[in-house]
């Protein structure tokens, strides 16, 4: 007996009796410790559900290693990304369709290019009225004594050289105003009711096209009346 307890264990016996003891042990002493690291996890085991099902955290994760081939396609929604936090460098912006308040804005712009008038009336022989400045143009209204008829003039009057309108294909700020639209009617009659249409644009590229209701009366002290719209170009 005494002979027994006196032999010593061969060393690949030792190193046996090691190896055996770390494989048993290795996960069992991460587990007790409350720590693993991806030493203890084999590859391509994680599933989803286990991550899902887990109390793991954003601290959990080493910063920089889960990457976007990690992810499954269209996995990610709305709720996974914190409120105000992508930008416009995020953002394809040429994916993107027109919204609708940018559709509104158009409209909005294009009707800024737009001015309408309601029926107005002049007495003969008052101040002319400006309807619309637009760059170098500018279109006026004017009821005027002719000879005894009363006249409603549309005018029109450029700050440029090489501006062009109505019946005027040359003309600048020397020719002064220039009647581009009028109808007449003389006393005695009955009044005189047409349309008319102009247009004018300057060198610089600004111009205007317009459509406008007119009639003339002469009866009484005479009177002038006018209505329409006149569309700014650029």
């Amino acid at each position: 007996m005494t002979s027994l307890l006196r032999r010593r264990p061969s060393p690949a016996l030792v190193i046996a009796c090691i190896a055996l003891f770390v494989s048993l042990s290795g996960v069992s002493y991460g587990v007790a410790v409350g720590f693993i690291d991806s030493r203890e996890i084999k590859n391509n085991t994680i599933r989803s559900k286990d991550v899902r099902n887990s109390t793991l955290l954003t601290q959990d994760i080493r910063n920089n290693e889960v990457r976007g081939f990690d992810i499954r396609n269209s996995s990610i929604q709305g709720r996974d990304v914190a409120f105000n936090t992508l930008t416009g460098v995020d953002i394809e912006e040429s994916s993107l369709a027109k919204v609708p308040a940018a559709t509104a804005a158009d409209s909005a712009a294009a009707l800024a290019l737009l001015r309408t008038f309601a029926p107005r009336t002049l007495a003969k022989g008052a101040t002319p009225v400006t309807l619309v400045t637009h760059g170098p143009l500018t279109l006026s209204a004017a009821c005027v004594d002719s000879a005894g008829s009363t006249d409603l003039e549309l005018r029109l009057a450029t700050s440029e050289a090489g501006s062009a309108t109505t019946d005027e294909p040359t003309f600048g700020p020397a020719d002064g105003i220039v009647s581009v639209a009028s109808l007449s009617d003389a006393p005695g009659g009955l009044r005189a009711a047409e349309d008319r249409t102009l247009f004018a644009s300057a060198a610089s590229g600004k111009g205007l096209t317009a459509h406008f209701g007119l009639v003339a009366d002469a009866s009484g002290v005479g009177s002038c009346r006018f209505s329409g719209h006149v569309v700014l170009e650029g």
